[in-house]
């Protein structure tokens, strides 16, 4: 006899996207980054333009200039079929200055799954 693994709650799968979105921005990891961002997601930059999921992907290419890119005080709110992730960034400049940021993801589910819908991001 078997005993399956509990699903993870809304929560524990919303926390561990937020922590490969992280590791995507880290990485440059496009490819992630098609799978869990919608056809219809949007980024609002630290520069202020505003960015759709094409444009994000163009971004995310481009070589990496900054380290050490952590989450803190990351906070998931959970509104039925619709959630909301804060959280403080840590990272070091390519000059090896250390800042800090901070970001707010919309997560919408659609067809039983988990996409970002929405960033806005500050620096």
């Amino acid at each position: 006899m078997s005993i399956d693994a509990p699903a993870p709650s809304d929560t524990e799968t919303l926390a561990a996207l937020n922590r490969d979105y992280i590791d995507s921005v880290q990485r440059g990891d496009v490819r992630r980054f098609g799978e869990i961002l919608a056809d219809d997601f949007v980024c609002s930059n630290p520069d202020g333009s505003l960015v759709d999921k094409q444009a994000f992907l163009a971004q995310t290419a481009r070589p990496v200039t900054i380290s050490g890119l952590t989450a803190e005080d990351v906070r998931v709110r959970v509104l039925g079929d619709v959630a909301i992730i804060h959280a403080r960034t840590s990272y070091r400049t390519a000059a090896g200055e250390q800042r800090n940021g901070r970001y707010t993801d919309v997560w919408a589910r659609r067809d039983g799954t988990w996409v970002a819908v929405a960033a806005h991001v500050t620096r």
